[in-house]
């Protein structure tokens, strides 16, 4: 599985504090630097990495240790240093721990998982040589097939790391699947669900009964020609071709009363010097949870504390790239957004993905405080469509490996802009059992259309389809 260790201290690692970690396999392993200096490496005698180390991260937001590693974390701010052996050499896992607890010893602090780095000792790296390349070219595969590239990953939650970025950006331009192999009791963030693209890209789980399956789907797998494929049952046939479902992630749980409210919505503003981003997002938390994000950053974990003018500069220095972030809410409320900002011929878009969680007992905002979100969202910010459901799933927004049934349409609101230019009477004359209401002037209204909202009445689904194929005419 994989060797990842987290270094978190009061203070950053100074260079001498990262070679002595480094030094951690003795000293005639040699070290080199990629990625503009941000990575460091380990290598044996014929320049293949043993051990690459990612560039301290200054953490300024709460909770981000917890909520990834479910580790106690210094007091913010503190200092993320991640680090990553190579998968398939046996004294990887003592090499990288050695290294973190050598730096957390010398700067204060600690490590994850804690036991994988109790030992100051070097390790013994005679005759140590690691993975072939091409296999070891990036530092978050393990295997790399002329399919797909995998990543095993051995975490209570994958999370979008600077190194998963970096893969996924890797395997879209070498046209390759993504597959990401974990345990089974490991989670996905909603930020890695987002990403995954189609197959051949999976989130595969190991499973005693089975082998492995597919995180998402629940599909029976094996390794076949290259990468993880569905296994087919005995009664398939051409025109079925019928797949086994495991049964870990079909198991029943029982209704723990936590509850999701997603919303996820698109802006599109004037293209414009002074335009500021991100002031939707903050207008749709604030109504919800009565304060602003807690953080955001351009990986995980979410590093920065909010500020919609540092949100708006990256956004522009990127610019005509598109720019993603990940925004996240306080331990005491549960949130988790991911907003890409694209430059389009219509001006500038933001597109939000948005979740809140609730435990058991806990109520879920009311119908007049999503109306109210949604109205600030069409009179002030330039709001062409949203959706609001409801969903029974986890409180803390990870990603579970087994079946957690949809979400339910709760509202769609369409801006006042698409109403304004959709033909005769079709925005207002629909096929729903309630009729839509006005938000914002009386002379340029958006529309808002309530559904039942119920996660165990899925009829929801059908009335929003049915709206849909109306209003598309």
């Amino acid at each position: 599985m994989t060797k990842d260790v987290v270094a978190l201290t009061k203070k950053m690692p100074d260079p001498l504090s990262v070679i002595a970690g480094l030094l951690s396999g003795g000293p005639d392993t040699l070290v080199g630097a990629d990625e503009d200096g941000a990575l460091v490496r380990l290598h044996d005698d014929r320049g293949r990495p043993l051990l690459s180390v990612e560039a301290p991260l200054l953490v300024q937001v709460r909770g981000e240790a917890h909520r990834l590693l479910g580790a106690d974390e210094p007091e913010i701010p503190y200092w993320w240093t991640e680090a990553r052996a190579t998968t398939g050499v046996r004294e990887a896992e003592a090499l990288v721990g050695t290294f973190a607890a050598r730096v957390a010893t010398l700067v204060g602090g600690t490590a994850w998982p804690r036991e994988a780095a109790t030992s100051l000792a070097v390790v013994n790296t005679e005759g140590m040589t690691a993975v072939p390349v091409p296999a070891a070219a990036q530092p978050a595969v393990d295997v790399l097939t002329d399919k797909v590239a995998v990543v095993i990953q051995d975490r209570p939650v994958v999370a979008m790391t600077a190194w998963l970025a970096h893969t996924f950006r890797a395997a879209a331009e070498a046209e390759l699947g993504l597959q990401i192999v974990t345990p089974a009791g490991t989670r996905l963030s909603p930020t890695v669900r987002s990403a995954l693209p189609g197959w051949p890209s999976r989130w595969v789980v190991q499973d005693e009964k089975c082998g492995y399956y597919d995180g998402l789907s629940g599909a029976v797998l094996t390794w076949a020609n290259g990468l993880f494929v569905t296994v087919e049952s005995a009664e398939a046939t051409p025109e079925d071709p019928r797949t086994p479902v495991a049964e870990s992630f079909t198991h029943e749980i029982a209704d723990s009363g936590e509850r999701q409210l997603a919303i996820s919505f698109r802006c599109v503003h004037p293209a414009d010097d002074r335009l500021v981003l991100g002031g939707a997002l903050e207008a749709v938390w604030r109504e919800i949870t009565g304060e602003p994000p807690a953080g955001w950053g351009t990986e995980e974990p979410a590093n920065l504390p909010w500020s919609l003018r540092q949100v708006t500069d990256v956004a522009f220095e990127r610019a005509p790239e598109p720019t993603w972030l990940v925004v996240v809410g306080t331990p005491e409320r549960p949130a988790l957004a991911t907003v890409r900002v694209s430059r389009t011929k219509g001006g500038v878009e933001e597109d939000v993905t948005l979740a809140f969680g609730y435990g058991p007992g806990e109520t879920v905002p009311t119908d007049a405080s999503i109306m109210k979100a949604a109205e600030t969202l069409a009179t002030r910010h330039d709001l062409q469509s949203l959706l609001v459901q409801v969903r029974r799933a986890r409180r803390d927004l990870a990603v579970p490996p087994r079946f957690e049934g949809p979400g339910v349409p709760y509202a769609f609101v369409l801006g006042a802009e698409e109403v304004r230019t959709m033909p005769g009477d079709r925005a207002r004359r629909t096929p729903l059992r309630e009729k839509p209401r006005e938000l914002g002037p009386k002379t340029r209204p958006a529309l808002y259309y309530p559904f039942p909202g119920n996660p165990s009445d899925l009829s929801g689904w059908k009335d929003f389809e049915e709206l849909m194929t109306h209003l598309k005419g």
